[in-house]
């Protein structure tokens, strides 16, 4: 396994996970450095998700969890009693592998609802609404109907929807679960221009199927695995060139040729 070395908003140190008494996660340690972004790929069932979840203690949310490590944001671990998980969660936003917009609200009632939930107060609601919305590339297609139901949207407007309700929330990291994985290709190409540009200002982890995704998004990749009977982990993880046309490991070079997963 390959190490970066680096300054970083976030990184986690020996995150072990169970569900139950079955560990599925063991000894994950990674870096995911401001201003770039980090794709985690590796075949179905071996924790991927469930490690993107422990980024901001929404693993927690499911009965029978269990976690041992540190996940620290700006040297703090999000995980000590210090630490609200609220807090956690606006500071880490995340977006799912399906648009999930609330379906009774407008669409700038989508983008205001973390704040109003988090009580949270709003200085100039119009203007966060733009700003979130041109970040997220959605704007100019949903400026003049504000006050249409979120579900009115197509699914890749739904899905920047959701980019733009997390990004009004001023996140210092994003993660990202599959966010592409149930769009057409125009979707998915500017759902990818929108993660490009969200980087210049914080810290984005992807994790995708797409091996071709993965290399054109990503700065740096970490591979994941879970042999029979063992629990995942990090096979290799270095920059998004070596890991795809260097790989240390061959079991990584296998994946991402094509010959399992």
């Amino acid at each position: 396994m390959t190490n970066l070395i680096t300054s970083s908003s976030l990184r986690a140190e020996n995150v072990s996970v169970w569900f139950g008494e079955r560990q599925v996660l063991k000894d994950v340690n990674l870096v995911f450095p401001a201003n770039q972004v980090t794709a985690l790929i590796g075949p179905s069932g071996c924790g991927k998700s469930t490690f993107l979840r422990t980024l901001n203690r929404m693993h927690e949310l499911i009965p029978g969890a269990g976690l041992a490590g540190a996940v620290y944001l700006d040297e703090q671990d999000i995980y000590s009693e210090a630490m609200d998980a609220v807090s956690v969660r606006i500071k880490v936003g995340m977006v799912f592998q399906k648009p999930n917009p609330f379906p009774t609200m407008s669409i700038k009632e989508n983008i205001l609802s973390g704040l109003k939930l988090s009580g949270r107060k709003i200085k100039d609601a119009d203007q966060l609404v733009e700003t979130s919305l041109r970040r997220a590339s959605i704007w100019n297609e949903v400026k003049d109907r504000l006050s249409d139901q979120a579900i009115s949207l197509s699914g890749g407007q739904q899905q920047r929807l959701c980019i733009a309700r997390s990004l009004a929330m001023d996140p210092e990291v994003l993660l990202m679960d599959e966010p592409c994985s149930a769009l057409d290709p125009g979707s998915t190409r500017r759902i990818e221009e929108t993660i490009s540009e969200l980087a210049e200002s914080m810290s984005i982890v992807i994790v995708t199927h797409n091996m071709q995704q993965a290399q054109r998004v990503s700065d740096q990749t970490a591979f994941f695995l879970a042999e029979e009977g063992m629990p995942g982990g990090v096979v290799e993880f270095g920059s998004t060139e070596q890991v795809f046309n260097g790989p240390i490991d061959q079991r990584t070079n296998d994946y991402v040729n094509g010959h399992f997963g």
